[in-house]
């Protein structure tokens, strides 16, 4: 149970005892360590209800509130319950974590399965700056649904089945370049893609062949379906280094084509359940009523008024389309991994798919909490999309590719001495862990410009900060001329830095749990800025190695859980740690 736990399940016996009855409260963090540690505004909450004054209730509650040996009470305001955290209620807390491998984190997701569905590239297109976003946002979060216990089960939704391959098609058969093949697959694939593309506009034959060959390959023609199989292993492969770069890994690569044998048998059952309808040929999911108009996803407002705007599951021409597929994947996922979550990470402009998607499963039975984590766009300096001179997309391999020759340029700069191979591999770790961390410190939702500059500063709100924090606190401990075993040690909280430290410390088994209630990995990037910056103040105010003991030991215990939980928090973002920078 963490403090914050601890703390509501007294203030809730307390209420209880008030009001005669069964109560819960709601205890959050202030926002301003002058009003104390916690508060509560249950009184005022309750005072509104019994009509009586906030403040006599509140004075009432904490006559029955039990706080011995934790914190302090009082009243602030019209009645806001304000806590102070006792030092030595901290002490004993963080003296506990040293000794909990979890580091006070809950396991609150135990017995629940979530299925995390990010990243998802298309075969025979390199990934670009833009896969940044989905790659890492829902890697983090499938790291933190798994260290809170849940059944995490990551799966690459990758696009390997679309009107695309009649092109790559044809290529294959007339411009491949076998040796480019072999070299850079992805590349030479976007080549010949490309070629095609660009030669059918004015070529009316050569985009009917193309056609033909997507036909062929729907079909099952033994060729093109080799030659299709082929293109998808070329190109997991150099997907493959890319996500080894990153550190992210997947439990599945469920592309849309693994579904294709579902999609008639489920069109056809939305039709013979009423749950569509055919229109001009096409078959449609439409509204079906009982909500507001502005709470519709089948509805959109016009000049002329509120009108039809249905999800296509089949084309008339007999084609599907990304709803069907969708549709099929949830059913496996529900009926198959028996999924009580379904995480969607994808852009923002893909809202109203993802509501017509998730309205249309539930009126198919398909019941769970299916969630679109939604994100906002990477500008360049000029504010406007992420771009190369020429006008494509900046490619994500290159991205990483500089991020560590600059980490490695600046490695160099401020230790020049160290081995080449030493500093080749921190230069890997602090150049990705910067691109990472410069993603994952923003509020998802919001567009960022991204700088080379600020997101490899030593200082400030970056990866290689935290790092560095780390890198400091573990060059303490190679000063000592024995090991150190802090689980041995009382916690001496003598000066405000070190309760500061320990408060933050604490909180970690907080702040973790809320990143999943509005996906917001930005919440612990955030957190383990304030914890590195506290622990930079408690060590320009605590002398650690220069102390006497039992203080000296106690300050090297807080280090070593400061280091701990930084380190497990970086590692949740996907972030690894060096031991020398």
């Amino acid at each position: 149970m963490t403090l914050l736990q601890e703390l509501e399940c007294r203030l809730a016996a307390a209420l209880t005892a008030v009001l005669g009855a069964p109560a819960q409260a709601v205890v959050t963090p202030t926002a301003d360590l002058r009003f104390g540690d916690y508060q509560s505004n249950a009184a005022m909450v309750l005072a509104k209800q019994r009509k009586v004054n906030p403040r006599a209730l509140a004075q009432e509650i904490i006559d029955h509130l039990d706080l011995t040996d934790m914190a302090l009470a009082e009243i602030a305001g019209p009645g806001f319950l304000n806590f102070r955290i006792l030092p030595s209620a901290y002490a004993a807390r963080a003296a506990a974590l040293i000794r909990d491998e979890r580091l006070g984190v809950p396991a609150s997701g135990a017995g629940r399965t979530v299925v995390v569905d990010f990243s998802a590239p298309n075969v025979a297109k390199p990934m670009h700056v833009g896969h940044i976003r989905s790659t890492i946002i829902g890697d983090s979060l499938a790291r933190v649904a798994r260290f809170l216990g849940f059944k995490v089960i990551a799966d690459n939704h990758i696009g390997d089945w679309g009107t695309q391959f009649g092109m790559i098609l044809v290529g294959w058969k007339t411009l491949l370049n076998p040796a480019a093949l072999e070299t850079d697959p992805i590349a030479e694939l976007v080549r010949v893609y490309r070629d095609i593309n660009a030669a059918s506009q004015g070529d009316a034959a050569l985009l009917e062949s193309c056609k033909a060959e997507l036909v062929k390959l729907q079909a099952g023609d033994a060729e093109n379906l080799a030659i299709w199989r082929q293109c998808i292993e070329l190109s997991k492969r150099g997907l493959q280094k890319i996500y080894a770069r990153l550190d992210v890994t997947f439990d599945h690569w469920l592309g849309e084509s693994y579904y294709n044998d579902r999609l008639a048998g489920l069109v056809d059952e939305f039709l013979a359940r009423g749950i569509a309808r055919l229109s001009n040929g096409a078959v449609c999911i439409f509204s079906a009523g009982g909500k507001p108009p502005d709470d519709d996803p089948f509805m959109v407002h016009k000049e002329e008024g509120w009108t039809d705007n249905p999800a296509l599951i089949r084309k008339a021409d007999g084609g599907f389309l990304y709803a069907t597929t969708d549709l099929a994947t949830i059913q496996f996922r529900i009926d198959e991994w028996h999924a009580d979550h379904v995480w969607y990470v994808v852009g923002v402009p893909q809202q109203l798919h993802f509501r017509q998607l998730f309205e249309a499963a539930a009126r198919w039975g398909k019941t769970g909490d299916f969630r679109h984590i939604g994100f906002g766009s990477i500008l360049g300096d000029d504010r406007k999309l992420m771009k190369t001179r020429s006008g494509d997309n900046v490619q994500l391999a290159d991205v990483l590719a500089e991020a560590v020759e600059r980490a490695a340029a600046v490695i160099a700069e401020k230790n020049p001495g160290l081995p080449a191979a030493e500093a080749a591999s921190i230069a890997e770790i602090v150049g990705i862990g910067a691109v990472k961390f410069a993603e994952l410190s923003q509020n998802r939702l919001t567009d960022y410009v991204f700088s080379w500059d600020r997101m490899l500063a030593l200082h400030g709100d970056t990866a290689p900060y935290l790092q560095n924090s780390y890198v400091r606190i573990r060059s303490i401990f190679r000063k000592l001329d024995a090991p150190f075993d802090a689980a041995a040690c009382q916690l001496l909280l003598t000066q405000p830095e070190e309760t500061h430290l320990a408060r933050l410390l604490v909180r970690f088994g907080e702040v973790v749990p809320t990143i999943v209630e509005d996906f917001r990995p930005n919440l612990l990037a955030n957190y383990l800025l304030e914890l590195a910056r506290a622990f930079h103040s408690f060590y320009e105010a605590c002398p650690v190695l220069k102390s006497a003991e039992p203080l000296r030991a106690s300050r090297l215990a807080l280090c070593e859980l400061t280091a701990r939980t930084l380190q497990q928090g970086l590692h949740l973002l996907g972030i690894k740690v060096p031991d020398k920078m």
